[in-house]
């Protein structure tokens, strides 16, 4: 407790009155300028609805600017803060909040939407009608996203006190909500969109073990690694292909939302030494909005055929002129070559074509063929399972089947024919034909769109050799 000890001045008996002027002293305490203003704060609030709500403000800013002036007089200084205006005044006299006020102010509830789950089985566990449920999804074209809500999503919600729909909020994306609200007595519908903002970052490393371990040491996610290698994957087979002290580079994007990293975007430039040759790629997105990856030339990283047309554990047999048959126990010619892998991996068509063939053979098992531009024909033998029939044009990469053992087969694996105008060539050697470059007509936009991320990389590269140089 403070001690106020008020004592004559001059030898003058205290006459209970300040010398400031003939007002008594006791006036002018602290808690007396507080306890007045909070009894005139109680009045404007039971005035509130009346028209006298500016001048309600007016006497508030007036209660603070007197405790204000309190401060500087010489008395004790005891007092409060200024008086903030209560969130109901100013809700009556500015009007309604926007719904991010009230989500910041007042407390949302939750429902989580269960398996077999509808706004009107969501809406009857909270207390609301079927009329609120016809209201909201008949609202406007926005809440047509309401009848359409899956296992595991969130409605969040604000009731008023007589158990109406005040506000609700269904997250469609991390950039995307959309928020329903009553205003003026009418529920009305927008959506709030976040932006996110792409940074770039840089990531290298030295292939030591595994190209996935090297990602790892660098920073990089599974799912990064995956996308390096499938830049480079016409130009280098990273399962055969791969030397230890191999090096890669690459220029990325990282996403942020509100200033949080919530995940990585494209590569938008990356090297790639494989064995001292150097294979360099950069995105660009053409004037149709398709997006590609080209090297620094303009021409395509794509090549119109995929090397190998699946994830595959290892080779069991390559391309042979002569080779001893396991099972026919004779030496015949081996015109493909045999991807080792378990049953049930996907395999992919290697380029764009029609299918020719869809069948099954005492020798081949289930297999596919398929006939591509420029008189290429590619096979694929002793599938579990086709997934294409003939005549079906399918795409580079598109699923055709499934690893098996069927037909002459000792154990699941591929065999993989590429023919050249009816002529068997290694498919591991034979050079592939170029997809198609960049336009002419592109080709000085291609140049000035990609120079700033190619750039970037060298100068990363050249920064990150030379710390490697000065390293011990």
């Amino acid at each position: 407790m403070i001690k106020h000890d008020y004592k004559p001045q001059n030898n003058q008996e205290f006459s209970g009155r300040s010398r400031r002027g003939s007002l008594p002293e006791w006036i002018f305490h602290p808690y007396l300028i507080a306890g007045m203003a909070i009894c005139i704060l109680m009045l404007a609030l039971v005035l509130s609805d009346s028209e006298s709500e500016p001048e309600t403000l007016m006497v508030v800013e007036e209660i603070n600017q007197a405790v204000e002036e309190s401060r500087a007089d010489d008395s004790p200084k005891v007092y409060s803060e200024p008086i903030e205006i209560p969130l109901q005044i100013k809700r009556e006299q500015n009007g309604p909040l926007p719904l991010t006020d009230y989500a910041e102010e007042e407390k949302w509830s939750t429902e989580l939407v269960r398996k077999g789950d509808n706004l009107s089985k969501i809406f009857n566990r909270i207390g609301l009608s079927a009329q609120q449920v016809h209201k909201v999804v008949t609202l406007d074209d926005n809440t047509k996203l309401l009848k359409n809500l899956k296992p595991g999503e969130i409605i969040s919600y604000q009731l008023t006190g007589d158990k109406q729909l005040q506000a609700l909020k269904y997250t469609i994306n991390i950039q995307k909500t959309l928020y329903i609200e009553l205003v003026e007595g009418k529920l009305a519908s927008r959506f709030e969109n976040k932006s996110i903002e792409y940074r770039t970052a840089f990531a290298a490393g030295e292939i030591d073990d595994s190209l996935f371990a090297a990602g790892k040491s660098a920073g990089l996610t599974d799912t990064q690694v995956m996308q390096l290698a499938n830049i480079f994957d016409w130009d280098i087979d990273f399962i055969l292909d791969i030397r230890k002290g191999d090096t890669f580079s690459m220029l990325y994007q990282e996403k942020y939302l509100e200033g949080e990293k919530i995940g990585n975007g494209e590569i938008l430039a990356a090297e790639f030494v494989n064995q001292g040759k150097s294979f360099q790629a950069v995105l660009y997105t053409d004037l149709n909005g398709s997006s590609s990856y080209y090297t620094p030339d303009g021409l395509s990283m794509r090549k119109a055929f995929l090397r190998a047309p699946l994830n595959f554990s290892y080779i069991s047999s390559n391309f042979k002129p002569r080779r001893f048959h396991p099972i026919l126990k004779r030496w015949k010619a081996h015109r493909g070559i045999d991807y080792r892998a378990p049953t049930g991996t996907p395999i992919r068509a290697a380029g764009d074509g029609k299918v020719i063939a869809s069948s099954y053979s005492k020798y081949n098992g289930k297999y596919v063929f398929i006939q591509h531009g420029q008189g290429i024909v590619t096979k694929y033998l002793h599938m579990s399972k086709r997934a294409v029939s003939k005549n079906k044009r399918v795409k580079q990469g598109q699923i055709i089947g499934y690893v098996g053992a069927t037909g002459l087969a000792e154990a699941p694996h591929l065999h993989y024919e590429f023919l050249v105008n009816g002529v068997h060539r290694n498919p591991r050697t034979v050079k592939l034909p170029q997809a198609e470059p960049v336009a002419k007509s592109e080709k000085a936009r291609f140049t000035i769109e990609t120079r700033p991320w190619l750039s970037q990389l060298y100068a990363r590269n050249s920064v990150q050799n030379k710390n490697q140089n000065i390293a011990p």
